[in-house]
């Protein structure tokens, strides 16, 4: 599944070319997604309206258009957004068609069926069940270690369980918790509540450095991800430890080692990771 880097990379990638188009029809052509597409809400909402900005709320985009109204996608399992020409012949497994203004089209494609398009009114995000329960950006400037400190005492629960839990922090999924925590030098089994502020500073640290290497390398190119210009993310090349089960540490040499946590598998040096 797309994670948060791969998410923002889309969003920089549609935001230029996007805000200030006007949408100038929608053609649900299948609205068999997670939740059946409200077709007829969309025309309602979206046609003729002009995009005001391009946003991101944990995996979610959110195309905000002139009037209020915001189209939210979450790509889901191996969803996609194109642009292409309106005159580029449509892939199979597009089920949505936004057309611009400029003669170009964007096109959601998901062949496995577990994305979302939806369409939602002024002030109706802060209280929609997805939105409403959601923790704090980790990039923004909220994302702190007095955040974590404060939010953990008393919790026994492994520290990439935390990571990785939509109510405290969004959008830092397996890949990018293995990667935080070993950069911090933390073990992932380590309970929260036992995680000084000290430790909570290199955390918080890691967890940045990592997002921020990832979106700069395009994301990570695990499910054929491509932005909306159909460019794979590179940020794989980076990896330190996810996905490299018996490999050298990068910082010890000793074998990396793996176990499974909330039914996730984690990759952590036992040397480095105490």
């Amino acid at each position: 599944m797309p994670e948060l880097p791969e998410v923002e990379t889309v969003r920089r990638s549609l935001r230029p070319a996007l805000q200030g188009r006007v949408i100038t029809g929608v053609r649900v052509r299948d609205r068999r997604l997670r939740s059946p597409v409200p077709s007829r809400r969309l025309r309602r909402d979206v046609i003729g309206r002009a995009v005001t900005d391009v946003g991101r709320r944990a995996k979610y985009l959110l195309v905000r258009l002139e009037g209020g109204a915001t189209v939210v996608i979450h790509l889901g399992m191996s969803g996609r957004l194109l642009l292409a020409g309106a005159d580029r012949e449509l892939e199979p497994h597009v089920h949505v068609v936004f057309a611009l203004d400029d003669g170009r089209e964007l096109r959601f494609k998901d062949p496995r069926r577990f994305g979302l398009v939806d369409v939602l009114r002024a002030g109706e995000i802060e209280r929609d069940r997805r939105f409403r329960d959601l923790g704090v950006e980790p990039l923004s400037e909220e994302c702190t270690a007095s955040y974590f400190f404060e939010r953990t005492r008393g919790l026994r629960k492994p520290i990439k369980n935390f990571l990785m839990d939509a109510r405290h922090v969004v959008g830092v999924g397996n890949i990018y918790a293995s990667e935080a925590l070993f950069l911090a030098g933390v073990h992932p089994q380590r309970a929260v509540g036992r995680v000084s502020r000290a430790t909570w500073e290199r955390v918080t640290s890691s967890v940045k450095t990592v997002l921020d290497d990832a979106i700069r390398q395009g994301g990570t190119t695990l499910n054929d991800f491509q932005d909306s210009n159909g460019n794979a993310g590179y940020f794989q090349v980076s990896l330190r430890v996810y996905g490299k089960r018996g490999e050298p540490c990068p910082q010890c040499g000793a074998p990396l080692a793996t176990k499974v946590l909330a039914g996730r598998s984690t990759f952590y040096c036992k040397r480095c990771q105490r």
